[in-house]
């Protein structure tokens, strides 16, 4: 054996031990990290290592199909239906375009009575429905009851 050859096998047997050493200091599973690992624990106090036992997560079993299958499902109980008010559905007397008789209210401010045109149907109040009605004479519209409207 030459004297070259001879250094390379020692360098290779000196590397090979290097490496095995540091994989057994990295991985616990090997005798010497979990020795190492045990006598940690050891020093630790008593209340420290039940905190760090329970710090860890804890996962729920897994089931097989077959237990799944095997599991007893219940049907969730019998809800009742909301109480429903059937209120028959009315329209609007008068539609867009109409002209109607506009009477004005006894109380508070009187409006000029007479007849208008019903610009826009409004959802109602209460009983009555509400209309958006417009006179030729005046400027702006106004909110008026089908209460207080006549056909013209």
């Amino acid at each position: 054996m030459s004297r070259q050859t001879a250094k390379t096998v020692r360098r290779s047997t000196k590397t090979a031990r290097r490496t095995t050493a540091k994989t057994a200091k990295k991985s616990p599973k090997s005798a010497r990290g979990a020795a190492k690992q045990t006598a940690k624990s050891a020093r630790k106090p008593a209340a420290k290592r039940a905190r760090s036992a329970s710090s860890t997560v804890a996962r729920a079993p897994s089931v097989s199909p077959e237990a799944m299958a095997a599991m007893i499902r219940t049907a969730s109980p019998p809800v009742q239906p909301a109480a429903t008010f059937d209120m028959p559905v009315r329209a609007h007397r008068y539609q867009v375009g109409e002209t109607v008789y506009y009477t004005s209210p006894t109380f508070g401010r009187a409006a000029a009575t007479g007849s208008y045109t019903v610009v826009k149907l409004l959802p109602s109040e209460g009983d009555d429905y509400q209309y958006r009605i417009k006179s030729s004479g005046e400027a702006f519209e106004r909110v008026a009851k089908e209460s207080q409207l006549d056909r013209a």
